[in-house]
């Protein structure tokens, strides 16, 4: 890491020059004078203690050295400009930041969007997906929506929804011998192990098989018709729904508890948000089998 660096407007300088070929166009376009790019140039070279460009006369080209460092500034001044742009998102009157694990942005979330935009057209959602647990009191984020979450500073806590387990497996599957078909394993409780102590059913889940650390490539595998699957039976309402899965059996068991961290400094912007996912878990639990 270097302790110190070369001023930002040499840099923009020695990029107008060498991209354009011309110190006199690159002084037009940043609107200074022809003297003004030609110290930052020496400024630069100085600072390099190499060369940058061959002068002859009026006109100029780039050493091997330019050549190099051309493409670098480049692109650190195009980073630089996107990055500034994107800060723009953070001054957005109606700007709600929903954090949440990637299996329920894509099985839960991602299906009810369009209903969520029918009602709230104003709302600028962005879905912020993460596998770690985020820490409100440093990142902006307004809301967050997970089943791996417990209070923090500064944030309101809620718990959504408990959800329950269940063995299935894509329809197609059904017809094969227990024995033939593939057993995809999850983590925590999507654990087959967890089944065997709260249910004790043998479905014809093996030790052996795939295995998965993300609940929802859990969900699409087992939709895929890959194997038997412990899946979310709040996430995998739509799949049942679509006719991609099909219970093994009846019965369910535990999971885990959905829960709502909502950042104090964001309750009343987070509020619509915040009735339309109430209302939609709510319709969710009431018309949920067993």
């Amino acid at each position: 890491m270097l302790k110190h660096w070369p001023p930002l407007s040499t840099l923009r300088g020695f990029e107008a020059a060498a991209r354009l070929g011309s110190f006199h166009k690159a002084a037009e376009e940043l609107h200074l004078t022809q003297s003004a790019i030609s110290q930052q140039i020496r400024s630069l070279e100085a600072y390099l203690e190499q060369p940058l460009f061959f002068r002859s006369g009026r006109s100029v080209s780039l050493t091997d050295a330019g050549h190099d460092l051309l493409s670098t500034t480049q692109a650190l001044l195009q980073q630089l400009a996107v990055g500034i742009r994107r800060l723009g998102q953070y001054q957005k009157p109606n700007q709600l930041v929903l954090n949440t694990t990637p299996a329920f942005a894509r099985h839960w979330l991602l299906p009810r969007l369009a209903d969520f935009r029918r009602h709230h057209p104003d709302v600028d959602l962005w879905i912020f997906s993460t596998d770690e647990v985020p820490d409100m009191t440093t990142q902006t984020i307004d809301i967050a929506v997970r089943d791996d979450i417990s209070s923090q500073a500064e944030c309101s806590f809620k718990v959504l929804h408990a959800d329950r387990l269940y063995p299935a497996c894509h329809p197609s599957l059904l017809a094969q011998p227990q024995e033939q078909r593939t057993t995809l394993h999850g983590e925590r409780e999507m654990d087959w192990s967890h089944w065997a102590v709260e249910a004790g059913i043998d479905v014809g889940q093996q030790d052996q098989g795939l295995n998965f650390s993300d609940p929802g490539l859990l969900l699409d595998a087992a939709s895929a018709g890959l194997g038997i699957a412990l899946v979310s039976q709040l996430l995998s309402r739509q799949a049942r729904a679509n006719g991609l899965l099909q219970p093994l059996v009846e019965q369910t068991i535990r999971g885990p508890n959905w829960a709502m961290l909502t950042h104090r400094d964001s309750e009343t912007n987070a509020r619509s948000f915040t009735e339309w996912l109430l209302s939609n878990l709510e319709n969710d639990s009431a018309t949920m089998p067993g």
